[in-house]
């Protein structure tokens, strides 16, 4: 497959073991199947970039799906809120934090790739939003559409950084991309305003639901 990566240099051999370990899924090489979505990336902080193009061979390569039936937001989140950091400190939040971690981790250690949601600054607070009890289960859900940031490729196995190729690298101009990353994120706030601004129905599942009626993976409710 072909993949992009956002950043604002050229990269040509990444390297394993690199990388914040404070980002979405830990420590690895984060890509993305969109040239466009790169290069917002590599403008991330209002400066020049690239979006570095490699060829990925997957042949043998253990994948985690985030985004398949057999997983839920939770597990995702679980991982979120292991790796990323600025979680807001309060009962609810370091409660469902807690929960999260006991009842929906993925052990990750196994795997050479994981694809999944990426966490851009406008998912980063829905997410936060919800672990502090502010928006529903479902209202969590729909706002994970909103940005259509899509999914991104992250190797985190060396065997994974073995199978990657550069191919070469199209340079982003800050004054293009910083600006669409800026109006795809006041976009997705925009339309999860209104999201917050609809009527609750009195079904409607929060974390403290969650963990007072201590809900697992298998439970129908969070389908």
């Amino acid at each position: 497959m072909i993949v992009y990566h956002g950043s604002e240099k050229i990269i040509e051999a990444p390297v394993f073991g690199l990388g914040k370990k404070n980002n979405d899924y830990g420590r690895g090489f984060y890509c993305t199947e969109s040239e466009e979505l790169a290069k917002e990336w590599g403008c991330f902080d209002n400066n020049d970039g690239f979006a570095n193009k490699y060829e990925f061979d997957m042949t043998g390569l253990k994948v985690l799906y985030l985004n398949s039936e057999e997983y839920i937001i939770l597990n995702w989140l679980a991982l979120l809120t292991k790796n990323r950091t600025y979680w807001e400190n309060g009962t609810v939040s370091e409660m469902a934090k807690t929960y999260l971690a006991e009842n929906f981790m993925i052990d990750t250690t196994d795997y050479d790739v994981i694809i999944g949601y990426r966490a851009d600054d406008s998912y980063f607070s829905f997410a936060q939003d919800f672990v502090s009890g502010a928006i529903s289960y479902r209202q969590l859900a729909e706002a994970m559409r909103l940005g259509k940031l899509g999914e991104q490729i992250v190797l985190i196995s060396e065997k994974a950084f073995g199978q990657i190729k550069f191919i070469s690298a199209a340079p982003a101009e800050a004054a293009v991309y910083y600006a669409k990353k800026k109006e795809r994120d006041r976009l997705a706030r925009l339309e999860y305003r209104k999201t917050k601004r609809e009527t609750i129905s009195p079904d409607e599942l929060f974390i403290v639901d969650i963990i007072r009626e201590e809900m697992k993976q298998d439970d129908i409710r969070l389908r």
